[in-house]
């Protein structure tokens, strides 16, 4: 609650500095409006705002949720399969050079115009930090822990690694895993609008489009503030939820410096 509260003052700030160089340099409202001419767009235009970050959101969630699957389950089986991480890993990495904006063309030519392609477009940008986050967990357990496992069960068999692995090393780069899913919480929201800028219907990023193409800048703003406000209520949601889920997660909010000993 803390960071919310953080942010929401840093964007009371943010509106008071857009309103102070308004004020200041008088442009025109088709160039930059202020933020009340924004906020009297929003009230006139709620249903179309409403529908379309409902849109947005379902595509942002099924992306998050397909994309931190696929990265979870490429990272477990690098993780186990010696010989394909070290001809998969290389491969993944050449494949995060390809430009975002270079794919979304190809995905709605064979996925169409509806939610699919967004979808498969924040999955695609998401299962990359989350699967390397992931691995890089799994492959820095405390060796203390993996000793005293292969003591209390020296087996080297299938099922022995797999109780370890579930055991031991999961648990062990949950971690690690939380700071994928957040860094994909906060590329999800750019992928589903890019992927709403190449080809949609309905959305934010096809409300941003049309409505930049008729000059209709406050409208434009304001669902630019929807998506702000979305995105920052995503992130919290799930950075909240996982500091529920793993409570042994370090806790890097400010804690009170003891005093020096003299």
């Amino acid at each position: 609650m803390r960071g919310f509260a953080r942010a929401a003052a840093s964007l009371l700030l943010l509106l008071a500095a857009w309103q102070g160089f308004v004020w200041a340099t008088r442009p025109p409202p088709f160039m930059l409006p202020d933020p009340l001419r924004v906020a009297q767009a929003a009230l006139r235009t709620w249903p179309t705002l409403l529908d379309a970050t409902g849109i947005t959101l379902a595509e942002i969630v099924l992306g998050l949720l397909t994309g931190i699957a696929a990265g979870v389950l490429l990272a477990l089986a690098l993780a186990a399969v010696r010989p394909l991480r070290l001809w998969l890993l290389p491969a993944l990495v050449v494949s995060q050079a390809l430009p975002v904006f270079a794919l979304a063309p190809l995905l709605v030519l064979w996925l169409g115009y509806g939610m699919a392609p967004k979808v498969a477009m924040a999955a695609l940008l998401i299962f990359f930090p989350v699967a390397v986050t992931f691995l890089d967990g799994l492959r820095r357990v405390d060796p203390a822990l993996l000793d005293l496992a292969r003591t209390m069960a020296p087996d080297t068999g299938w099922a022995t690694r797999a109780r370890r692995l579930w055991q031991v090393e999961l648990p062990a780069a949950l971690p690690a895993l939380a700071s994928g899913i957040r860094m994909g919480a906060g590329v999800a929201p750019i992928a589903v609008v890019i992927g709403e800028w190449v080809g949609a219907s309905r959305g934010l990023g096809y409300l941003m489009l049309h409505a930049n193409g008729r000059a209709q800048t406050d409208v434009m703003f304001a669902a630019l503030a929807c998506l702000a406000l979305l995105s920052l209520a995503l992130y919290f949601g799930i950075d909240a939820a996982l500091r529920r889920a793993l409570p042994w997660l370090p806790d890097d909010r400010a804690q009170p410096i003891p005093p020096l000993e003299r």
